[in-house]
């Protein structure tokens, strides 16, 4: 697509709602991953009318806790939108032989395809999301009330140990959100439905099918 990326996740929120009408889809499923999790969130509280239920992977509410972040992620993410296969492996998964094995599977079928592939992100693109990331740690009024407005049934997501996000705002998001459960997957990070792909499936699709837990 064309344009400039916003340096609000509101406005990717509302960017993202305008996709969903022009597709003519009165009500969507939404999952969101890492900063994806930021905008199904603000897509959720700006437009509640077109979302059905949300899962939320590896991310955090607004004004999360970031204390005990490893302070090399910014070594290896960086400001390029390019991470080395070493760099992923760091990131998104643990250093335990068992969760780098499966962060080498991982990249294998990350590598699979060769037709279609998505093209890199700008600078542009990652100069925006460094913005709205700071504006996202900010406090807005009371600390999280803002996630007890969601009545959407919701599915949260992590793994034991997300560097990235720190898994203790898995456990914010599901204590405040009043529909929410909430999945932690053994010896994994913030890749962890990538190291479990086929348990990750199945427990969304579950989620989906099945009548809320709360009402």
């Amino acid at each position: 697509s064309s344009g400039e990326v916003p340096e609000t996740f509101e406005a990717f929120g509302d960017d993202s709602a305008e996709v969903i009408r022009a597709l003519g889809i009165s009500q969507a499923d939404v999952l969101g991953f890492s900063i994806g999790g930021y905008i199904a969130q603000t897509l959720t509280l700006r437009h509640p009318e077109l979302v059905r239920r949300l899962v939320l992977v590896g991310t955090g509410p607004r004004a999360g806790e970031f204390e005990g972040q490893d302070p090399k992620i910014y070594e290896v993410a960086g400001h390029d939108p390019e991470i080395t296969d070493d760099g992923y492996l760091f990131l998104f998964f643990e250093p335990t032989e068992t969760s780098q094995q499966a962060g080498r599977d991982f990249l294998a079928r990350r590598h699979q395809r060769t037709v279609d592939v998505v093209p890199l992100s700008s600078m542009q693109v990652a100069k925006a999301q460094v913005g709205a990331m700071a504006k996202w740690r900010e406090q807005v009024g009371e600390r999280w009330s803002e996630l007890k407005t969601i009545q959407q049934p919701t599915l949260v997501v992590n793994g034991s140990h997300d560097i990235m996000v720190p898994t203790i705002n898995s456990y914010i998001l599901q204590q405040h959100i009043p529909n929410a459960q909430l999945v932690i997957y053994p010896d994994s990070g913030h890749g962890a439905l990538f190291q479990y792909p086929e348990l990750f499936v199945s427990h969304v699709s579950r989620f989906l099918d099945s009548e809320p837990a709360f009402r």
